[in-house]
């Protein structure tokens, strides 16, 4: 399956009213589909990350351990509902946690919040590792803990639940018979019943273990009284079953399309690079025009303007001289020409 879109959610939601419809009709079929959900789910070992709720108890090899006998119908009965309701792309591993959502709330109990995304494996876990009934105090914690649920108010909200929809409703092969008084609803019945000194059930030792335990008789004597309680750590509970090691959240988280990735980032604006450049002085335009003789017509300081008179002075003696000299010689030869 290759993720969770608009198609496989509408899937999901006619995959839900066929199974509303099928155990409304036959209520029988509760326990059922609630003990399907839980051996395809309670089998899961957080260290190695095998079993857990992916569709694979729907296989030969897994069938045929000793403790999903009987469940054969209800493969089967999920089976005929996927080819009926034409849904091609809903996982089994999806479509048999959803059955157990809808088991608990058909029969009164809490809404359980289901998100879809899990995938169909056909890998069988190691025979023996759900619960039966038969787990003493620290059995019953190491047995939780494999899944990875540590927390004690899972654990006893789940037992009870357990208690209440698979093991309340007795089985051909087990003798102790009913241990709440409707076993095809879903309420406090089960707690309330552990405390009585005259239960009319056997015990069996996980049952023991829940009210000789200190830290899980506290649970237990609290969900007794206050069903509402219940309801909410169950839902928050069975939620945590039904995604072992499959994270649907993460898996539904919307991906980033290629384009968005090759778009080029935006760039930043700033002021600075904005702001109009300072003008540069422009040397030309401070340099004085040359003249084709190459001489800069610089204004002249006072000692040219000296040397500039001294030079007209120098002249205009040389000009007298001449003049007297001229003059001179021309009367000279006036003299010579009369003799």
């Amino acid at each position: 399956m290759d993720g969770v879109d608009e198609e496989y959610l509408k899937e999901i939601e006619m995959a839900r009213r066929e199974l509303v419809a099928l155990i409304t009709s036959n209520k029988d079929a509760a326990p059922l589909m609630f003990r399907l959900a839980w051996h395809d789910a309670g089998n899961y070992d957080a260290t190695t990350g095998t079993g857990g709720p992916n569709g694979s108890i729907r296989t030969f090899q897994e069938l045929n351990h000793k403790a999903n006998e009987g469940l054969g119908k209800a493969v089967q009965l999920c089976g005929d509902l996927k080819a009926k309701a034409k849904l091609e792309r809903v996982s089994f591993a999806d479509l048999y946690q959803l059955a157990g959502v809808v088991a608990v709330e058909v029969t009164g109990g809490p809404s359980i919040d289901f998100v879809p995304g899990r995938k169909d494996l056909a890998k069988s876990p190691p025979e023996g590792r759900l619960l039966d009934g038969k787990e003493d105090i620290s059995h019953l914690r190491e047995t939780f803990s494999r899944m990875g649920l540590s927390d004690d108010k899972d654990i006893v909200a789940l037992c009870g639940g357990l208690r209440t929809m698979y093991l309340g409703k007795p089985r051909e092969d087990r003798s102790e018979g009913q241990w709440t008084k409707d076993p095809l609803k879903f309420d406090n019945s089960y707690f309330k019943e552990l405390l009585r000194k005259d239960a009319p059930f056997s015990r069996l030792p996980m049952d023991n273990a829940l009210v000789a335990d200190e830290k899980f008789y506290h649970y237990v004597k609290q969900y007794s009284k206050d069903e509402d309680s219940f309801f909410k750590d169950y839902a928050v509970s069975h939620k945590k079953l039904s995604e072992l090691g499959c994270n649907p959240d993460k898996i539904n988280q919307p991906k980033v399309s290629n384009e968005k990735l090759n778009q080029p980032k935006p760039k930043v604006q700033d002021e600075k690079l904005n702001q109009p450049k300072p003008k540069e002085p422009d040397e030309k335009l401070n340099q004085p025009e040359v003249p084709p003789d190459g001489k800069l017509n610089r204004p002249k300081g006072p000692c040219e303007k000296i040397k500039q008179n001294k030079g007209l002075i120098g002249i205009s003696i040389v000009s007298v001289v001449v003049t007297v000299i001229l003059g001179f010689l021309l009367k000279r030869k006036k003299n010579q020409v009369k003799n």
